[in-house]
């Protein structure tokens, strides 16, 4: 009779952990080894962009060749993530000769430790193991995930607030047929064989904190087949995934590497006719600098159904988060959301930054670390006073959350000296030092 695995929960604080491979189980597995604090070494010959831009920010380490044995120097634990199994057991054997704990994507038989099913709510963290069969610790920890949502409070201490509801018409979605309407995708799968309709979810992952997401959010991930992630999507939420999910990264670097929106609108389309459940999972709202709504319009011309599910946007938690609220009685009746990715002097700019410049209320600039100087210039040119209180919010509602509190005039200097870098929000206004004492 096989053993029983021992439980345990590894305090991986700024010990070593190696991770070979850098592709999409890699992906997904390095969330929560950073959540951890884990001193985390990718060792890949190539990465994904979600990888890439972590190791660009300085949070991970990488060689960029094949596994060597002396890569597990000082190690604690090892991830086998690539899916070549002469690879994968080269590197296992090195870890054993090294009494270093070794999890396989590729083979969990012959692995000595287990990733578990993980559920997290606030400081509760639930794993569970499934005796080796993932589809059966996904389930029960789905079912003490929505215990976890009646049972405790977002502090983890006992409640008596109801579960929001989550079944399939609950509202804080849209749902749209495509052109073709609720029975043409349905035919297309039953009355060709029998094989089922596919469709895609647009669903807003919320600026940063993977407790962000909406109920409905969450419940489309668990029933998704396909992942289409962007970069900024938290990566504690792909943690959760099923282990037969295909995960799709489609990040976008800022001024790097990125798919066309083309080839993401065609993987939406292909894997949603071939009958799978596709979750496009984005950053914040879909609808908010997203292009959201080229995806509804490919899936709609295939006649594929799709809902869309609002998302926490970054434009307004990220001001929140950092104690400024876009709105207050007496200083602000009005907020404005605009794109800083193109230079004010940009042809292309759709941008009204003169008539912004007059406004009184509160503006939040997404995607504007790269023209903050120039816009900043502008806005100061055309009547906006330099001595306008402003603020840079990076990677909010995170961890590495970091805040810059200037002035319009000073604040393109400023983030240059502290270093800050994308993803970042700009914030405009009196209200800045509202809440401030």
């Amino acid at each position: 009779m096989t053993a029983n695995p021992y439980p345990l929960g590894l305090r991986l604080h700024g010990r070593r952990v190696v991770v070979v491979g850098g592709g999409t189980v890699a992906t997904r597995r390095v969330p929560a080894l950073m959540d951890a604090g884990a001193d985390v070494l990718l060792v890949a010959p190539e990465l994904t962009p979600a990888l890439r831009a972590q190791v660009d920010a300085g949070r991970l380490h990488w060689v960029p060749r094949r596994f060597e044995p002396e890569d597990l120097d000082g190690a604690w634990l090892v991830q086998v993530a690539i899916d070549d199994p002469m690879a994968a057991a080269s590197v296992s054997a090195v870890a054993a000769e090294r009494r270093i704990f070794c999890v396989r994507a590729d083979d969990r038989t012959a692995a000595t430790a287990w990733t578990p099913a993980v559920t997290r709510h606030g400081p509760v963290t639930v794993a569970v193991l499934g005796g080796g069969d993932p589809r059966r610790a996904m389930t029960v920890r789905d079912a003490i995930r929505d215990l976890l949502a009646v049972r405790l409070g977002s502090d983890g201490t006992a409640s008596t607030r109801g579960r929001p509801g989550s079944s399939a018409g609950a509202t804080g979605g849209t749902d749209v047929v495509g052109a073709g309407g609720a029975g043409s995708a349905g035919s297309a799968g039953g009355a060709g064989g029998g094989r089922r309709a596919g469709r895609v979810a647009l669903v807003g992952a919320g600026p940063g904190d993977p407790e962000l997401i909406t109920v409905k959010g969450w419940r489309l991930l668990t029933e998704a087949d396909v992942v289409v992630a962007d970069r900024l999507v938290p990566g504690l939420l792909l943690d959760e995934l099923r282990p037969d999910v295909e995960l799709v990264d489609a990040s976008k670097i800022p001024y790097g590497p990125s798919r066309a929106q083309e080839e993401i609108n065609q993987i939406l389309v292909d894997r949603a006719l071939a009958g799978a459940v596709v979750v496009r999972l984005k950053g914040g709202d879909p609808y908010v600098f997203g292009r959201g709504g080229e995806e509804l319009l490919a899936c709609a011309a295939a006649g594929v159904p799709v809902t869309v599910v609002p998302g926490v946007t970054s434009s307004i938690a990220a001001p929140a988060a950092a104690g400024i609220p876009v709105t207050h009685r007496g200083v602000a009746h009005e907020f404005t959301v605009v794109s800083g990715h193109l230079a004010p002097d940009s042809p292309a700019s759709l941008v009204r930054w003169d008539a912004l410049a007059g406004l009184h209320g509160t503006l939040v600039i997404l995607m504007g670390l790269k023209n903050l100087a120039a816009i900043t210039a502008t806005l100061i040119a055309h009547g906006r006073p330099p001595q306008t209180p402003a603020a840079v919010v990076q990677e909010a509602t995170t961890g590495t959350q970091r805040v810059l509190r200037s002035t319009l005039g000073e604040v393109a200097a400023d983030l240059l000296a502290a270093d800050l870098r994308p993803p970042a929000v700009v914030v405009v206004g009196d209200v800045v030092g509202t809440l401030d004492g």
